[in-house]
């Protein structure tokens, strides 16, 4: 391991100091407090447990079980702020062995869920960034919001990588747009692959990356400290490849008969996590997924009713560290999940 990579992921994983807690029902010490109520009292766990899943020392845990006892947090059950929440984020967590996952509530259930996740995402960015980091980030409208919600400081040797191709045309859901934005906030170096996301030949493919300069980015990503994504949906129009012009009808069509129901980074995948047999994979100017998969922190971020398979494919695909999603959307996952099952 580099000792950038060692700086990165020690800071990463290292519980940073939370603010003195006076009482608001939402603070990240306060959520702290009640996961580790609830997997105390609820689901029994040692301290040291606790201890290992939280990334924080056992005196703290001890500290924080004896708080919420005295702030009556504990009586026969658990009668914290969203702590519904904090077992629905358990049963995701246990149901795909994840590290981390992190539920942003919704007022109404049909409510767009992509403002609280964003909200989520960038809180939990805003805490985990550090100086030596090299990020890689992918796209999408769940991305691009997350940048209101980040809290911009100056970082040193932060370096974020565009994972994909760029849109010829300005528009908003740019990747490359998004990657440099994100690395503003920190005054970090930003490293985009100025090429289209999708070229028109292999031949396009393997000149631009060999003999056009591309390589060198494409290496970077080879050593990546956490990687950011989020996934697009195959069945509906609303998917920001479909809505932008990258994927028609016909690419569409062909897509979801060969069993696509998501696609990370124009990866196409089925429920299973499988990439589908498409020519489309042969065209597209973007890191593959085994790079992703060896990442140490993969957050994956996304939500809505049209993207539940989607996100069941892309759990098996790159098996992420961090989740972060809507209640819905994490209920409706968990139901998809147990019908496979049977």
């Amino acid at each position: 391991m580099t000792d950038r990579r060692k700086r990165a992921t020690s800071a990463t994983n290292s519980p940073k100091k939370a603010p003195l807690d006076i009482g608001q029902p939402d603070t990240k010490i306060s959520r702290m407090r009640m996961r580790a109520a609830w997997m105390y009292y609820i689901e029994q766990m040692t301290q040291n447990e606790i201890a290992e899943v939280l990334g924080v020392g056992r005196v703290t845990i001890v500290r924080m079980l004896a708080e919420a006892r005295a702030r009556n947090e504990v009586k026969i059950g658990i009668q914290g702020y969203l702590s519904d929440l904090i077992a629905l984020e358990r049963q995701v967590e246990q149901q795909f062995g994840l590290d981390k996952v992190i539920i942003a509530p919704l007022s109404q259930p049909d409510n767009d869920p992509i403002p609280a996740i964003s909200a989520a995402t960038g809180d939990y960015l805003s805490g985990v960034v550090c100086n030596g980091m090299r990020v890689g980030v992918g796209w999408g409208r769940t991305l691009l919001s997350t940048l209101s919600y980040l809290e911009a400081r100056a970082l040193e040797d932060f370096t974020v990588i565009s994972l994909l191709g760029g849109i010829s045309q300005p528009r908003r859901f740019n990747p490359a747009e998004f990657a440099w934005q994100f690395a503003q906030l920190f005054q970090g170096n930003g490293y985009l692959i100025p090429a289209p996301a999708l070229v028109d030949s292999i031949q396009t493919k393997t000149a631009l990356i060999e003999r056009c300069g591309l390589k060198s980015v494409f290496e970077m990503a080879e050593d990546l400290d956490l990687v950011l994504l989020s996934v697009g949906a195959i069945e509906t129009a609303s998917s920001t490849p479909y809505r932008i012009g990258f994927l028609n009808e016909e690419h569409q069509s062909s897509l979801a008969e060969r069993g696509a129901v998501g696609d990370l980074l124009f990866h196409f995948y089925d429920q299973q996590g499988r990439l589908v047999d498409h020519p489309i994979h042969d065209l597209v100017m973007s890191v593959g997924i085994e790079t992703l998969q060896k990442v140490p922190v993969r957050v994956l971020t996304s939500g809505g009713k049209e993207k539940i398979n989607a996100l069941l494919g892309a759990m098996k695909l790159i098996r992420p560290t961090v989740f972060i999603t809507d209640e819905e959307s994490a209920r409706q996952l968990l139901l998809l999940a147990e019908q496979e099952k049977r």
